[in-house]
C-alpha cells in the first residue's frame, strides 16, 4: 500500500516500528502533492526543502536510538492563519502576503516538540471569512470529489489536502463551522474542540470569542490522536482552561452506545435541507439507534436566530481585531499617499478583499454609537438564549445529532454573488461556536451526484471523549470512510 493511503495512526505505527523512514514518508507525500496540487490548489506555501532536510536529520538521529513521539515524522499541513516561525503566514490575504512570523503558535510549538513534519500552509478564505475558500487572495481551492465544486471554508485548503491525500492530517480553525463544513464537503473528519481546550495563541484572530483550532483527519481515531497532541492549558492564552487532558484514544475502545441518549433537534430538519442530506442523516441516526443509543426528539428554539446573532458578534469582533492591519507595523503598505489618513485608507482598501471589507464595515456599524445596544447588545443577549437551549437539552441527552450542512458542496461561483446565501451554508454549525461546545463532522453518505454528506455530533463542554466514542462507533459500523475521491 502507498504510504499516503495510510491513516495517521497506521503511519505512526509503521514509523515507530522502523518499517518506514521519515525520508520515505516525505518523498511519498511531496510526490503526491506534485501530482494533484495543480488540480486541487490546497496549498498557499509548500515547505519541501525544510521538510526533506528535517526528515533526513530525523532518520540519522533515530539510527542511534529509535525513540519517537506520537507525531514524530508525521506529515501535516497547517491552515495559513496559524503562525509558524520562519514560514509564511498569509491568511490568504494581500495584507499579509509577505509576513513571516517570528514565533510559533502554541499548537505549532507542541507539534514541533514532537518533531512533526510541516508539508506546507493551506489555503483559506481571507482571514477565515467565508464558506467556500473563494475569498482567498490567491484563488480558490477545489473539492477533490468534484473539481468544479468548492471544498468549503474557511478551512477548505486543509480539508481538500486531507481528502486528496496530500497530507496525513491537517489543522484548521473553526469560527462558525470552518472546520466541520469543509470536512463534510470533502468527505473527511473535522473536530471543533470545546472553546478553551486548545490554545488560540498564535492564531490570527477573526472573532476571538468564537475561534477555535482543531484537527481535520481521515478518520475519527486520527482526530483523537491529533487532538491529544494539541490540547491543554496555555498561560499565553487567557481563555485557555486549566484542566487535565483525558486519554482520547482510550475513549474509542468502547463501541457499545447503550445508555447513551442522543437528541435530534426538530429545528435542523426544516425546509431548505437537501433531500439527499436529510435521508443520509436520518439513516445515520437509525444506525446510532442500532448501536444501542436511545434517540429522542428535542428542541433548540433559538436556532433560527443563530445566524443573525453570529454575523453581528463575529463582524463586531472582526472589525476590532483587524484594526491592527494599518500598514504601519507590518504587512501590506500603500505607496504614494499624501498624508496619514490617506495612507491608512489606501492600505486597507488595497490590502483587504471584498468580503473582509464587508465584514469590517458591518462590525463597525453594529458597534457604533446609537446602534451598539440595538444590535451588538441584543445579539449578546440572544447568544445567552442559544447557550441556555443547549444547557436545557443536555439535561435530557448526552449528544445531539444534526446534519453538518444543509446541502452537499456547491459549484464554484454559485453563491459568490449572494453573501446571504453563502452565510446560510453555516446554519447548522454556528450555534455550536456561540455556545463554545465541541462538535465533530464525519461522512455519513453521498448525494446522487456523488458528493459527500456530513453528519454532525455535538457534545457537552469538555466531553470530547463521549463525542469521539460515538463518532468512532458509527464510523466503524459503516463503510463511508473507505470511499476515496477518484483524483488522479
Amino acid at each position: 500500500m502507498s504510504l499516503q493511503k495510510l491513516s495517521l495512526v497506521e503511519l505512526h505505527k509503521k514509523f515507530k516500528a522502523g518499517e518506514v523512514t521519515a525520508t520515505e514518508i516525505a518523498r511519498a507525500y511531496f510526490l503526491r502533492i506534485s501530482q494533484v496540487e495543480p488540480k486541487v490548489k490546497a496549498f498557499v506555501t509548500q515547505a519541501k526543502e525544510a521538510a526533506l532536510a528535517q526528515a533526513e536529520a530525523l532518520d540519522r538521529k533515530l539510527k542511534a536510538w529509535r525513540k519517537t513521539n506520537p507525531l514524530t515524522g508525521m506529515p501535516l499541513a497547517i491552515k495559513d492563519n496559524i503562525c509558524t516561525e520562519g514560514v509564511l503566514t498569509t491568511c490568504s490575504s494581500r495584507m499579509l502576503q509577505n509576513f513571516v512570523p517570528p514565533y510559533d503558535a502554541t499548537v505549532i510549538a507542541k507539534l514541533r516538540a514532537q518533531e512533526y513534519m510541516l508539508l506546507g500552509k493551506t489555503n483559506l478564505d481571507e482571514f477565515a471569512m467565508g464558506s467556500s475558500t473563494e475569498n482567498s487572495a490567491f484563488g480558490p481551492s477545489r473539492n477533490p470529489w468534484n473539481l468544479h465544486c468548492v471544498p468549503g471554508g474557511s478551512s477548505g485548503g486543509s480539508a481538500a489536502a486531507v481528502a486528496a491525500e496530500e497530507c496525513v492530517a491537517a489543522l484548521g480553525s473553526d469560527t462558525g463551522g470552518s472546520i466541520r463544513q469543509p470536512a463534510a464537503f470533502c468527505g473527511v473528519v473535522g473536530l471543533k474542540p470545546t472553546y478553551g481546550l486548545v490554545s488560540r495563541y498564535g492564531l490570527v484572530a477573526f472573532a476571538s470569542s468564537l475561534d477555535q483550532i482543531g484537527p481535520i483527519t481521515r478518520d475519527v481515531a486520527d482526530a483523537a490522536f491529533l487532538l491529544q497532541a494539541i490540547a491543554g492549558h496555555d498561560p499565553m492564552d487567557s481563555t485557555s482552561v486549566d484542566r487535565p487532558v483525558p486519554d482520547y484514544m482510550k475513549a474509542l475502545q468502547k463501541r457499545d452506545l447503550r445508555a447513551l441518549k442522543i437528541g435530534v433537534p426538530v429545528e435542523f430538519f426544516t425546509e431548505g435541507v437537501d433531500p439527499d442530506v436529510e435521508q443520509a442523516v436520518r439513516a445515520a441516526i437509525e444506525e446510532l439507534r442500532h448501536l444501542g443509543a436511545e434517540v429522542k426528539e428535542i428542541r433548540l428554539p433559538s436556532t433560527d436566530a443563530a445566524v443573525a446573532v453570529y454575523y453581528v458578534i463575529a463582524t463586531a469582533e472582526a472589525s476590532s481585531n483587524l484594526a491592527r492591519f494599518d500598514g504601519v507595523k507590518f504587512g501590506f503598505r500603500a505607496k504614494e499617499t499624501k498624508d496619514l489618513l490617506e495612507f491608512y485608507m489606501k492600505t486597507r482598501q488595497e490590502g483587504f478583499g471584498p468580503e473582509v471589507k464587508r465584514r469590517i464595515m458591518l462590525g463597525t456599524y453594529v458597534l457604533s454609537a446609537g446602534y451598539y445596544d440595538a444590535y451588538y447588545g441584543k445579539a449578546q443577549a440572544v447568544r445567552t438564549l442559544v447557550c441556555q437551549d443547549f444547557v436545557t437539552a443536555f439535561k435530557e441527552v448526552d449528544l445531539i445529532v444534526t446534519p453538518a450542512t444543509p446541502t452537499p458542496a456547491f459549484k464554484l461561483g454559485e453563491k459568490s454573488e449572494d453573501p446571504l446565501q453563502m452565510y446560510l451554508s453555516d446554519i447548522f454549525t454556528i450555534s455550536v461556536n456561540l455556545a463554545g461546545l465541541p462538535a465533530i463532522a464525519l461522512p455519513c453518505g453521498f448525494s446522487k451526484t456523488g458528493l459527500p454528506i456530513g453528519l454532525q455530533l455535538i457534545g457537552r463542554a469538555f466531553e470530547e471523549e463521549t463525542l469521539l466514542r460515538a463518532a468512532h462507533a458509527y464510523e466503524q459500523s459503516t463503510h463511508w470512510r473507505l470511499k476515496k475521491p477518484m483524483l488522479r
